[in-house]
């Protein structure tokens, strides 16, 4: 069906020019969204934006729509990844629609979301969702121990430093902010231990956080590597189309 080619066959001329005009649309209308935080702006400008933006979400509506319309199954589309970017690109305009309260108008923020639409269209960002796939078991499991050690580190330099900064490190909540920003080798300098045993315990959280920030690298650059195979694996097995006459 040629509807489908274009909407789904990015290989094919139309499927290509049907991708480039909807990452047009995507940035223009982020663009567009950018635009409308000018200040003071007259209302001729403030009309053609209101009216471009009617337009992108009839554009990626009826892209949405078709898509679920040619997706088999259904329910893989509408609930996969792409498919709740897809829905997300246009959501805010139906709800500031459909909801007559001013408070509502703060989910048009999430038109920004729009610039993940570009992640459909791009090889690279397809590899990474692959390769995210591959390494989810891992990175949940380095999540789980990340947040520990965060929670231990807090409670560490909150026995260290309670006495001496009762302000800065009052309770173990208070100390999340510092055990987070020392783990992760940011240190922001806002609070920091005074105490030897503070001094050395940092010490200690530093070295960790310097080996434990390259575990999820290696992780992704790994499993980047598996996606890249099994992309080169799927292009080989690809049937070669012949030429016309």
């Amino acid at each position: 069906m040629p509807l489908k080619n274009l909407i789904s066959d990015g290989n094919s001329k139309v499927g290509f020019c049907f991708d480039v005009f909807i990452q047009t649309m995507v940035i223009l209308s982020l663009v567009a969204f950018s635009v409308e935080t000018i200040p003071h702006l007259d209302q001729t400008t403030i009309d053609a934006l209101s009216w471009f933006e009617l337009f992108s979400v009839v554009v990626f509506s009826c892209e949405y729509l078709a898509r679920i319309y040619f997706a088999k199954p259904k329910r893989q589309y509408i609930f996969s990844v792409f498919g709740i970017i897809d829905l997300l690109a246009i959501l805010p305009f139906f709800l500031g629609l459909a909801v007559d309260l001013r408070s509502i108008r703060i989910v048009r923020v999430l038109r920004v979301f729009r610039i993940l639409k570009l992640a459909r269209y791009s090889r690279a960002m397809r590899r990474f969702h692959i390769a995210l796939d591959i390494a989810r078991e891992e990175l949940i499991l380095f999540l789980c121990v990340t947040l520990i050690l965060i929670y231990l580190a807090a409670i560490g330099i909150y026995y260290f430093e309670n006495e001496a900064q009762p302000q800065a490190f009052g309770s173990v909540f208070h100390c999340l902010w510092w055990a987070i920003s020392t783990l992760s080798t940011v240190g922001y300098g806002d609070i920091f231990p005074i105490t030897v045993g503070g001094k050395i315990f940092t010490f200690f959280i530093l070295l960790i956080g310097l080996g434990f920030i390259s575990v999820p690298a290696g992780l992704v650059a790994s499993a980047l590597a598996k996606a890249r195979q099994i992309e080169d694996a799927e292009n080989a097995s690809e049937p070669v189309q012949p030429k016309g006459n």
